[in-house]
């Protein structure tokens, strides 16, 4: 994944190529789903990419909770024994 801009205080990573080349794929849909899509006139190439990256975000989310899980603990831990290193500073 690598940084791609920032937006209202967000980084935003890209986690694929979205300029890389499209690539032809069967799969198979429920029969009336597939109607019913193709009557609202739904982009099915569109709607499977998005649904698809929010799925792969999910897991790649995943992925690097449980990669930088004992940091995290860790990190917890030392806050929960030592505090914030400002908290002499606060006035709240």
């Amino acid at each position: 994944m690598r940084t791609l801009y920032t937006h209202k205080g967000y980084i935003m990573t890209m986690i694929y190529n979205k300029k890389a080349k499209k690539k032809n794929t069967n799969l198979s849909i429920n029969s009336d789903l597939l109607s019913k899509a193709r009557e609202y006139k739904i982009n099915l190439s569109s709607s499977l990419e998005k649904t698809l990256e929010d799925e792969v975000r999910t897991k790649e989310k995943e992925k690097w909770k449980n990669s930088n899980k004992d940091a995290i603990n860790s990190y917890n831990q030392r806050i929960k024994e030592n505090g914030l290193f400002n908290d002499s500073f606060r006035s709240f």
